[in-house]
């Protein structure tokens, strides 16, 4: 199988869009505008087959119609929102799956930050568009505590070197708040110095990890005991514990 290439394309202000490109396949996840992807496209010399959508936001679907109509790519989101999805031709879900020319991928349905939101898993990547962030997690627009814990969980028990792809450049907030619930977490105190110095040099803090959030992101850690003394919530539930972390987050 050909190799699979991962590109981050910087959208609006903190947006970021994703060129996935395999042999003679592109697609594009979360265009939040049309004009970037056109010209990493065109600097590329890569044809555009397909427009993924993780959730119906237009700062993740606000450059599907211009851009099907420039390329003649096919839109792929979330069947369960088929309605609010700009131009979509193909509607998936957990049972359907998808495929990517020759490869296989795995939809996880992951509801919280909207009702229909998906998360696609292609080769070693998982694009989570706004549930989960490195070092973060999407807000609770549509969903509530208990479901976002759910499908966290999901995205938490992929394999631990899948790469992390989110919508967001929120990276360096993010480790500032998780630094005041748990300041003794040395893993997260590396990262953070990391995270500084890549925003200081203007680069991007994606990819992340599966085994970097669980170690670093406090909404994939509602076990750990200075979580838990911090919030003092030491007997609460895990979803009680991540209901705390997030009105917290939702106030910093």
């Amino acid at each position: 199988m050909a190799e699979l290439t991962v590109e981050p394309i910087a959208c609006l202000k903190d947006n970021y869009a994703y060129l996935v490109a395999e042999a003679n396949l592109c697609a594009v996840v979360d265009p939040s505008e049309a004009e970037p992807v056109l010209q990493a496209l065109k600097a590329r010399d890569l044809k555009l087959s397909y427009i993924l959508n993780t959730h119906h936001h237009w700062d993740h679907t606000g450059g599907n119609a211009a851009l099907k109509q420039a390329t003649g790519a096919l839109v792929v989101g979330p069947e369960k929102d088929r309605g609010r999805i700009p131009a979509i031709d193909i509607g998936v879900d957990e049972k359907s799956g998808w495929r990517f020319g020759e490869r296989p991928v795995a939809v996880l349905e992951v509801p919280g930050h909207t009702s229909g939101a998906i998360a696609f898993v292609i080769g070693e990547a998982v694009f989570t568009g706004d549930t989960l962030f490195v070092m973060g997690c999407g807000r609770l627009f549509e969903g509530t505590p208990a479901m976002m814990v759910q499908s966290l969980g999901k995205l938490a028990a992929l394999p631990d070197e899948t790469k992390v792809y989110c919508g967001h450049e929120y990276t360096l907030t993010n480790a500032r708040f998780a630094m005041t619930l748990e300041a003794g977490n040395a893993a997260l105190r590396a990262r953070l110095e990391e995270v500084t110095a890549l925003r200081l040099a203007e680069r991007a803090t994606v990819p992340s990890t599966i085994v970097l959030e669980k170690a670093t992101n406090p909404f994939l850690r509602t076990d750990s005991a200075e979580i838990r003394a911090t919030l003092r919530t030491e007997k609460a539930t895990p979803v009680e514990v991540f209901a705390e972390i997030r009105r917290r987050k939702d106030a910093f």
